[in-house]
């Protein structure tokens, strides 16, 4: 069995599931999900709550129990569960820093992953796997299904805005900070010299400041319509588009990494946090272009 805590929105999720993903098929072992420090709602300041959010797909895991979960727990006192952690039958595998640690996908069997895990290679090996878990068990909205279809009519490309907490909380601005508008203008720019005729479609949780600053010739349509609590319905449109600009933002990623299109381009921000200590080498694919 493995395990894997889940934290954060839904793009953190679903690194957390296909890094553990990839682990319990090494083992031919299940997948558990253990959503107690997305449950808990104990008061934190300058925290942003999240529920979980992978049930929209066809994922292969199931949710751990309490009890599942303790047998990993260090305070529990439990004699027993210490002896299988110090033998190394049970074991807690701690993301050591952010960048791809190699030796995270040789963890045995009974173990229980904490971390974010956001580099592709900790599942690249299984894409094809972890495109059929991402997709989604409903059909689309009739609104969103008429604009998947003009999506899959023109020369699309999506544009994702991520500000909300990146602006408003204190902590998480000082960790992330967000995209600058100079950035989403070089970013159009230079997909219009790789891309005819674009169609652009604008994904952002700040519509307002969307529509107020970015003003261009070319076609811009500003997706508005899906709460957040219909935010896959814009990751799934977004993963329809031809090409995809992203934030800084897991959220963005995974609507890339789930375009199928062959030919796509991705632009990515240079700088994903503000804290340059973070070495964001192996977030971003080798064929997305920093920007």
């Amino acid at each position: 069995m493995i395990i894997v805590k889940l934290m954060g929105g839904l793009g953190n999720q679903m690194f957390q599931y296909a890094a553990g993903r990839r682990l319990a098929l090494e083992h031919n072992t299940i997948l558990k999900l253990d959503l107690s420090f997305l449950l808990d709602r104990t008061p934190r300041e300058n925290f942003t709550y999240r529920p979980y959010e992978l049930d929209v797909f066809n994922i292969q895991g199931e949710i751990a129990s309490p009890s599942e979960i303790n047998k990993f727990a260090p305070a529990n006192n439990n004699i027993f569960n210490y002896i299988k952690q110090k033998l190394k039958i049970s074991k807690i595998i701690t993301e050591p820093h952010f960048h791809f640690d190699k030796g995270i996908l040789s963890s045995p069997d009974n173990s229980y992953l904490d971390g974010y895990w956001q580099s592709e290679k900790y599942f690249k090996e299984i894409r094809d796997i972890i495109h059929t878990d991402f997709t989604f068990k409903v059909k689309p909205t009739n609104i969103n299904q008429k604009l998947a279809n003009e999506i899959g009519f023109c020369e699309s490309v999506s544009i994702h805005i991520r500000r909300g907490d990146y602006v408003s909380n204190p902590e998480t601005k000082k960790l992330h900070g967000y995209c600058s508008l100079e950035y989403y203008e070089k970013a159009i720019k230079k997909i219009c010299c790789y891309v005819e005729n674009p169609h652009f479609f604008i994904f952002s949780d700040d519509p307002d400041w969307a529509e107020d600053n970015l003003i261009y010739d070319c076609p811009i349509k500003f997706v508005t319509h899906n709460d957040s609590e219909k935010g896959y319905e814009d990751l799934r449109l977004m993963s329809l588009c031809k090409h995809n600009i992203i934030a800084n933002s897991s959220f963005s990623w995974w609507g890339a990494w789930l375009n199928k299109n062959p030919e796509k381009i991705v632009l990515s921000p240079e700088k994903w946090f503000n804290d340059s200590s973070i070495n964001t080498d192996d977030l971003v694919p080798d064929n997305w272009i920093r920007t």
